[in-house]
């Protein structure tokens, strides 16, 4: 089993030293543990070091992590992959942040079934940056589009950007997906038909997050690096 802990410090210790040499305070930079396919003793490792708000991609996989952590007091659930409508009632009962929105049609359906709970939800906007075919997310240049017509949905409070870049051993073509995102961020921000705020930009996983911290990231999403390599199915 990983040691969650030891390598917890040293993700945010890294973390640290890339806002360093970014001429970056480290405070502006969180770091969300992801769990995709962990138990959860592993997971109570994280939560045991103190973080409380915690990932996971799949929400069948979080369902049964949220009800299997409901005594674990402070715990918060962020849903980072893209989702289907028919799952949007999942995210509503128990999310505080969802990072994959993409659609206006998912946007409604989240919408609809949160007014019915009687909960709000902060999200991110998925934005395709690599413009590879088998990404789910927004074109760079469909995203001002999506973002307006989110001003309809009032229980979905918009507060930035979500990207996974290029899968490269190239730091210029994973770099130019973080700027591309880090620019777009600015011109929603200058924008008054946009909803939201934009303050994150959530983007670096464990083997890029350095670099986009370099190209202004405010979230990190770190599975491998803390929880090691994923158990088989």
């Amino acid at each position: 089993m990983a040691d969650v802990r030891t390598n917890l410090a040293e993700v945010r210790s890294r973390i640290d030293a890339a806002c360093r040499d970014a001429g970056r305070d480290p405070g502006e930079v969180r770091l969300l543990p992801v769990t995709k396919t962990h138990g959860l003793e592993t997971i109570r490792m994280a939560y045991d070091a103190g973080y409380r708000r915690l990932g996971e991609n799949r929400v069948q996989e979080a369902v049964a992590k949220w009800q299997g952590s409901l005594d674990w007091p402070g715990v918060e659930w962020a849903i980072i992959g893209h989702l289907q409508t028919n799952k949007a009632k999942d995210v509503a009962r128990f999310a505080v942040e969802f990072q994959a929105l993409d659609s206006v049609r998912l946007a409604r359906e989240l919408d609809r079934r949160l007014q019915a709970e009687g909960r709000g939800l902060d999200v991110l906007l998925e934005v395709n940056s690599s413009g590879e075919p088998q990404k789910s997310g927004v074109a760079p240049d469909e995203a001002a589009a999506l973002a307006a017509e989110l001003r309809a949905y009032d229980s979905l409070r918009v507060r930035g950007l979500m990207t996974v870049a290029v899968r490269s051993a190239d730091p210029a073509r994973v770099g130019a997906c973080f700027e591309r995102m880090r620019t777009l961020r600015e011109r929603l921000r200058q924008d008054d038909r946009a909803a939201g705020s934009y303050d994150e930009l959530s983007m670096g996983m464990s083997g890029d997050f350095e670099l986009a911290i370099a190209h202004g990231a405010t979230c990190v999403r770190v599975g491998r690096a803390i929880f090691g390599e994923r158990p088989p199915r």
